[in-house]
């Protein structure tokens, strides 16, 4: 009796095996899986007390400094942009007083560190090797964002064959995060007036520097939360196609850079559902990686767009008031294995907020994941 239920029972397993690979989903669809590590982010600096909300970050390549700039408002603000080296140790510090300062970026053309003096609407720059002191020695104008006005009306279809019409108001000058292009040009977002510009070999121009309107765009500008349109910046490696965040409408936008003409429909949606998209920067295997500041993570996403890898989380607030894990991160730099992520942890809605409790402000460190490991 045994012998014969033995033998059904391999008969049915022959017959399973004969029609079921003998592969589970995640070796079939190997390469499309999500790589997702929760506990990625440790704390790397805490700042020094009254230094809050971090959130511009560049990196020398050369030395692995790390370069922070602070986004803090209110009439007793003192914003800084801060020198640490690669242990995290603080070298130097400028302070510019109430003027909240956004995107950083290294040039390599001049060793300076270029600002988004959002405060003032200026690019600015600094020698990455600045001593601490008042901005008035050090800091230089590059040159001042142009007005060019409201974003333009924005036609969205609905999926009733309708349609909604976007008027925006807004016409104030946002400069927010910047990438350099290898021939030194260097690409600005404004999150307000919904435009990219350029400033071309901006190590070399004569300031202030001629600034070029790349595109504006409705789609660059947006009506959601956190109120920012166009924000983190990054190329590709053929240097054609510029990859544009849009926080408030949870998107990586890509714009085609072969295509010069602003009224030419030369930008597309790459990535949606992207929570609070922010800081965007591409790894060496081409790769983007998004900091989702409203999902307290690290997305990174495939050359199509495709979400693959999930890092970091909120775990709550320590007693020393510091953020454990991310926290509204907001921007984002690769030096070697490393990436390291400012955590802004700014309290925007009204109501009760973990951004809130935050007492010491922070700086995480993830390490990048081989594309194998997915």
């Amino acid at each position: 009796m045994r012998m014969g239920r033995l033998l059904v029972l391999l008969f049915v397993l022959s017959l399973a095996l004969s029609v079921t690979p003998l592969t589970s989903d995640a070796d079939s669809a190997k390469g499309r899986g999500i790589m997702v590590k929760r506990d990625a982010a440790e704390r790397f600096i805490v700042l020094d007390s009254g230094v809050k909300r971090p959130e511009g970050l560049t990196a020398n390549p050369d030395n692995g400094d790390l370069f922070v700039a602070t986004f803090d408002g209110g009439p007793d603000a003192n914003n800084k942009l801060l020198r640490f080296d690669r242990r995290g140790r603080l070298e130097a510090a400028i302070e510019f007083g109430t003027a909240p300062l956004l995107g950083l970026e290294f040039n390599r053309n001049d060793h300076k560190v270029y600002i988004c003096n959002f405060g003032m609407s200026k690019i600015q720059r600094v020698p990455a090797d600045f001593k601490s002191s008042s901005p008035t020695t050090q800091v230089e104008d590059v040159a001042d964002l142009p007005k060019i006005g409201a974003p333009p009306v924005l036609d969205v279809p609905n999926p009733d064959g309708s349609r909604d019409t976007i008027t925006f108001g807004s016409t104030s000058p946002a400069p927010n995060a910047m990438t350099f292009s290898t021939n030194g040009d260097l690409f600005i977002s404004d999150s307000f007036q919904g435009a990219i510009f350029k400033i071309g070999n901006a190590a070399f121009c004569t300031t202030p520097c001629a600034v070029e309107t790349v595109k504006h765009d409705g789609r660059l500008a947006t009506v959601g939360f956190p109120p920012f349109g166009a924000n983190g910046l990054a190329l590709n490696k053929l240097e054609t196609k510029l990859f544009v965040a849009n926080t408030g409408d949870d998107r990586v936008l890509v714009l085609d850079l072969t295509v010069k003409d602003n009224d030419a429909d030369n930008i597309s949606v790459f990535a949606e559902t992207i929570n609070g998209a922010d800081g965007l920067l591409m790894d060496r295997w081409g790769r983007l990686w998004v900091c989702a500041n409203q999902a307290d993570e690290i997305v990174g996403l495939s050359a199509t767009g495709r979400v693959i890898a999930k890092l970091g989380n909120f775990f709550g607030i320590n007693e020393d008031g510091t953020p454990r894990g991310l926290l509204f991160p907001a921007s984002n730099v690769i030096v070697g294995d490393d990436m390291f992520v400012t955590n802004l942890a700014i309290h925007l809605r009204d109501g009760d907020e973990p951004e809130a409790d935050v007492r010491r402000w922070t700086i995480s460190r993830l390490r990048v994941p081989r594309p194998e490991e997915n």
